[in-house]
């Protein structure tokens, strides 16, 4: 949303098996009229074709495909340029970080091009487990820390709930919006 209104045309693919993006996406258009963007549900091999022969007509391309070792994923880590892997910081979802990069390196057999970066997600406002967590996924070959931290904050479910980004929500979550914004500077110039 926020790439959109920065005047990027994007094509949101939902690769996930339970089709969270296209799900928000019928909601954003049912209660703001349209969504600003476009957004189709591909899986499997087709999303790998699919994404092959769309990527020239957009800007960007968002392919959500869920954390799970699945074709969708597989197929999306071959046609992608950047995997972005929110990693709370929970023990099951660090150790899922070096199955992930199994899978990365992988498909860097075939796409030598691929970064794959890690940002903490839903982190802590306080105590040791977001460093802790920052420390273990730095030792993970192939992965990339961000140096962004998104915290768990009511603003972000509460935007959804509406069909907006968080950038959108009046009043403004001055705190949620620094943090999407520190990601996708994050992501875009790294």
């Amino acid at each position: 949303i926020t790439r959109a209104n920065a005047g990027k045309d994007v094509l949101l693919i939902d690769g996930d098996e339970q089709h969270t993006a296209v799900t928000f996406t019928e909601l954003r258009t049912q209660l703001l009229g349209a969504p600003g963007y476009t957004a189709v549900s591909l899986q499997g091999a087709a999303l790998r074709t699919q994404v092959r022969q769309l990527a020239p007509k957009y800007d960007d391309l968002i392919i959500d495909v869920g954390g799970r070792d699945t074709g969708s994923l597989r197929a999306a880590l071959l046609v992608s340029q950047t995997l972005l892997i929110p990693v709370q910081p929970r023990s099951f979802d660090i150790w899922a970080v070096d199955q992930m990069a199994e899978l990365v390196k992988e498909a860097r057999e075939i796409n030598d091009d691929l970064r794959a970066f890690a940002v903490l997600n839903a982190a802590d406002a306080q105590g040791r487990d977001n460093a802790d967590a920052a420390e273990a996924i730095q030792e993970v070959e192939g992965i990339i820390l961000l140096p962004v931290m998104i915290g768990r904050r009511k603003a972000f479910p509460n935007a959804a709930a509406g069909g907006k980004a968080v950038t959108e929500q009046t009043p403004k979550d001055a705190k949620a919006t620094q943090e999407l914004h520190t990601l996708l500077k994050a992501v875009y110039t790294a």
